[in-house]
């Protein structure tokens, strides 16, 4: 091929000027237009100079790869749309590489009983005897014991004491004593108290307490903002119960990815509260709502917010799971700008019916998800073997069958109680 691919073509305009390119018109200058679109500061203009970038061969996706590690989430999710089409070699390599999200541990059926996988990494149990080995690649779990008098205040001192506490980036908090009664304000503040020994930590669990200790509706939880405010570090949250959960305002936090809420009851107050949060690198949002029954008082307008003023700009994962009201959350969400950008959307342990999931297959934006996790809802084969047909990832194991006695038609969520 004699062309030089760099060089303006017949279908190119004349480059001229500063000023960036109108986000849906026309790149100017070739290739040397869309690379110098590309230093743009906004994302949609980097946008749309990418979608050129295919008619000029080789060097075209050269630019789409270099894009998969752009500093915004939106220019990665358009490359990776893009290129995963591609059959080219250096485009497979680049793309076994690169992960639009990586938490996979969160399509695990739900764990009734303590957890083994937390933050990418294995669960161990802290003991004084063994200290902390691997400080990295495991998360240390402390857990009060009814034979053993020992409260989590206690051994969080202890863990302190060890040489790799400030290595430390995991930590699960289990059962605190008397659960029933007390909520974990204490936790969060003994861990809010140990900011400046634990100084590399990464993903903090509060609640991973068994049913059989405590039914998740009856763990009492508290304001958990603190623990934000205390560790700048921090990249994954999670809080199981939702008795008292809140997030104090104002609440930034500028490097959280991760924010995972497990309740048998969300409030609209807890709510309310998250859509406030400041949190310009947040990536996966998953939230259980619930019951009515244990405080799930919440409904498909008070996530609004989250679906149509793009609060979480860098969403890649969103998990409204665990809800009484799932196809209300579809009739919604398929008409709003979330869907565009997200690339796993997760509507499991919830009530969707075969009416409601209608309205996704309906939705063209469904096929530029990677995944669609639609497992432990009401669907029925016929319906699943509809979306089989579409070019995404779906799962939907473990169906439910409907009950007389439940809230919506016999329709139920998972974990309410």
């Amino acid at each position: 091929m004699t062309d030089n691919q760099n060089q303006p073509r017949d279908y190119d305009a004349v480059l001229g000027g500063q000023s960036p390119p109108p986000i849906d018109g026309v790149v100017l200058g070739g290739i040397e237009g869309i690379k110098r679109c590309l230093s743009n500061p906004v994302a949609n203009v980097r946008i749309a100079a990418l979608s050129e970038a295919l008619k000029y061969g080789d060097a075209g996706l050269d630019i789409l790869i270099q894009a998969l590690q752009d500093k915004s989430r939106l220019v990665q999710r358009f490359a990776y749309r893009v290129l995963k089409q591609r059959v080219e070699p250096q485009v497979k390599q680049a793309l076994q590489t690169y992960k639009p999200w990586n938490l996979e541990e969160r399509f695990e059926k739900y764990q009734e009983s303590d957890i083994t996988q937390f933050a990418n990494r294995q669960v161990v149990d802290f003991e004084k005897n063994i200290g902390i080995v691997e400080p990295v690649n495991k998360a240390y779990a402390l857990r009060y014991e009814y034979d053993n008098e020992e409260d989590l205040p206690s051994q969080i001192s202890k863990l302190l004491q060890e040489p790799n506490a400030d290595k430390l980036e995991a930590l699960v908090f289990g059962l605190w004593a008397e659960a029933y009664e007390r909520d974990s304000s204490e936790i969060v503040q003994t861990l809010v108290d140990a900011k400046k020994y634990l100084t590399n930590l990464k993903a903090v669990f509060i609640g991973n307490i068994a049913y059989d200790e405590c039914e998740i509706s009856w763990i009492r939880q508290s304001d958990i903002s603190p623990i934000l405010q205390a560790y700048p570090k921090l990249e994954i949250l999670q809080v199981r119960g939702g008795d008292g959960l809140h997030f104090s305002p104002p609440v930034r936090h500028n490097n959280l990815k991760a924010l995972i809420v497990e309740t048998g009851g969300l409030s609209r107050d807890a709510v309310a509260h998250i859509c406030n949060m400041n949190l310009p690198a947040l990536e996966h949002l998953e939230l259980w709502f619930g019951s009515e029954d244990y405080g799930g008082d919440c409904w498909v307008e008070d996530i609004h917010p989250i679906l149509f003023e793009e609060k979480f700009p860098n969403l890649t994962y969103l998990g409204l799971r665990n809800s009484q009201f799932t196809d209300e959350i579809v009739s919604v969400i398929v008409g709003s700008p979330v869907i565009d950008y997200i690339s796993v959307l997760d509507l499991s342990m919830g009530t969707l019916s075969d009416a409601g999931a209608e309205g996704l297959l309906n939705c063209s934006a469904i096929n530029n998800l990677d995944i669609l996790n639609i497992s432990e809802n009401f669907l029925s084969q016929a319906m699943i073997e509809k979306f089989s047909e579409l070019d995404v990832r779906v799962l939907a194991n473990n169906q439910k069958e409907e009950d007389e006695d439940s809230y919506i038609h016999g329709r139920y969520c998972s974990v309410a109680e």
